[in-house]
């Protein structure tokens, strides 16, 4: 679509939608989005950003120096662009640390697997353990085996169905084997293709059960490890993983403003989450989320625009293994949800926005319909970026307010390969395409700005 398309696409959504708007000309609303498009593609400034941001400091972990160091950046930047009340608000968050790992497969052949410890486990103990490793592929496989995997590493080789399907594996798997007697756990890494790169990731312990070791192991040596047993081969490990946690350490939310010119005290909230696993670079998951959310804002500021509500773009920590920063934030800013039209974060990648996704956990279904009618007359000014608006999912850090009645607003990338490399070694800059983190900012830019600009309420 030509510019002037784009533009004129704009003026007709307007003219249809403009009764959302108060005190705007419809044209001076309507013009907006193309010139912040404009400026997103002049400047790049969310692909410089998290450059410096990968280059410089990389994968960003709760309780890591790379962690402090990027909040200490974001804020830098945040100034920088002119935003005001750059501040930070703190929280505690777990501090879990990888140590050496190494497996190696004993029998029926000896050979290096690739291995990554989930994160929260267990280490195992000093020097290692070697036992015979029982491939499942499914809790219900488990259950049947029952006491004959006491002693035993238990291996989930579950074939990749879509990621909120199969991560239960990864998260429950130590727990669920545990029960039965096993001494650790494996699990075939969640993603959907795999060049021998493992996936890490959260998991959890049952309290009524003991903590056993656990880490991903690559699609390759999953299914090889399967093969091996439908053959009726012995299998034996020996794995080694010197994972601790330690006591908890201070971090921070970052938070910056472009204070509203008429409605200051209502806020549209933008944010991605600043910390990382502590492998890859953090790039994809998080650091696209985070240098779009501060450029989105950086180009309302920019242009001199005076968005009539606030526009406050929050930086989350601990979202990977705690969601430490989302429940910090809820606590201390409850007061105030009244006030928080909507809380938008963006966490799937660097591909182009595809779509803005409303949740409201404590409205009806009625008031949810005529919700999303009201922000899909509100988005008809960003046809040209030809973006959808639906009911559905807003994001882990939001989450605890959203829970409680605020509006959530999931910021919803392409995400074609995001799951490829999603908490690998392979997360990495290198996959970022310039056009697209210029092509996102302005996208949600626009929809922040027109709903800064608004008199729309979502419940």
């Amino acid at each position: 679509m030509t510019s002037s398309h784009c533009l004129l696409s704009l003026l007709l959504a307007s003219s249809l939608g403009s009764h959302l708007v108060a005190q705007t000309a419809p044209e001076a609303l309507t013009s907006t989005a193309e010139r912040l498009r404009t400026e997103a593609s002049r400047t790049n400034g969310a692909y410089a950003d998290l450059a410096w941001l990968c280059d410089r400091i990389g994968h960003r972990l709760s309780g890591s120096p790379q962690l402090d160091q990027a909040i200490e950046w974001a804020q830098g930047r945040l100034k920088a662009a002119g935003l005001v009340n750059v501040h930070t608000e703190a929280a505690m968050v777990p501090h879990w640390v990888r140590g050496y790992e190494a497996a190696e497969l004993l029998l029926p052949t000896h050979h290096r697997v690739n291995i990554l410890g989930l994160g929260g486990s267990v280490g195992t103990p000093k020097g290692g353990l070697t036992a015979d490793v029982v491939v499942v592929g499914s809790f219900d496989e488990l259950e049947k085996l029952g006491p004959a995997l006491k002693g035993k590493i238990v291996l989930f080789d579950v074939p990749y169905a879509g990621y909120g399907h199969t991560v239960v594996y990864r998260h429950d798997g130590a727990a669920r084997a545990a029960k039965f007697g096993a001494v650790a756990a494996l699990v075939r890494s969640v993603g959907p293709v795999s060049l021998d790169t493992p996936h890490t990731g959260a998991m959890d312990y049952d309290p009524g059960f003991p903590k056993i070791p656990t880490a991903s192991v690559t699609l390759e040596a999953s299914t090889q490890m399967r093969r091996m047993q439908e053959r009726g081969e012995r299998i034996q490990l020996r794995l080694e993983m010197g994972a601790q946690t330690l006591p908890d350490a201070p971090s921070a939310n970052v938070v910056a403003e472009i204070r509203g010119t008429e409605k200051p005290e209502e806020v549209v909230l933008l944010s991605g989450h600043l910390d990382s696993w502590d492998v890859g670079q953090g790039a994809q998951d998080d650091g696209t989320g985070t240098v779009v959310a501060m450029e989105a804002a950086r180009l309302i500021q920019s242009l001199g625009l005076k968005p009539r509500r606030t526009i406050r773009v929050v930086l989350w920590t601990n979202e990977e293994n705690g969601l430490r920063g989302g429940k910090a934030y809820r606590d201390a800013h409850r007061a105030e949800f009244k006030n928080i039209i909507a809380a938008l974060e963006t966490d799937s990648g660097s591909e182009p926005i595809k779509s803005f996704q409303l949740e409201l956990r404590k409205a009806s279904p009625q008031a949810k319909a005529d919700a999303l009618a009201s922000m899909k007359k509100l988005g008809e000014g960003l046809a040209c970026f030809k973006v959808t608006f639906q009911l559905g999912h807003s994001g882990a850090d939001v989450s605890p307010m959203v829970a409680e009645g605020v509006p959530g607003i999931g910021v919803e990338h392409a995400g074609t390969h995001y799951f490829d490399i999603h908490h690998t070694q392979a997360d990495t800059f290198d996959k970022v395409v310039k056009e697209d983190l210029a092509f996102s900012s302005a996208a949600l830019a626009s929809f922040a700005y027109a709903l800064a600009q608004s008199d729309v309420r979502f419940q």
